[in-house]
C-alpha cells in the first residue's frame, strides 16, 4: 500500500461522492481508479457495463425488476 497525492479539488469531490454513496474517501478514490481503469482496457463498454460485468464476476445477483 502507498500514498497517492491527488489534486486538492479532487479530494474534495471524492469526499463529497463518498457521502452520497456510503464510501470511504478511499474506498471511493479505489472505485474511480478501477472504473477508470476497466474504462481504459475496455473502451467499448459504458459505465453500466463495467459495474454489471463487476457485480456478475462477484456472483450479484439482482432483481431483474429493481427500481430505484
Amino acid at each position: 500500500m502507498g500514498i497517492v497525492k491527488i489534486d486538492d479539488l479532487l479530494h474534495e469531490e471524492a469526499r463529497r461522492a463518498s457521502t452520497v454513496m456510503c464510501r470511504s474517501i478511499n474506498a471511493q478514490a479505489e472505485f474511480w481508479m478501477k472504473i477508470g481503469m476497466l474504462a481504459e482496457a475496455h473502451p467499448t463498454l459504458s459505465f453500466n457495463d463495467i459495474v454489471a460485468a463487476q457485480l456478475a464476476s462477484a456472483k450479484v445477483h439482482l432483481p431483474a425488476d429493481a427500481s430505484v
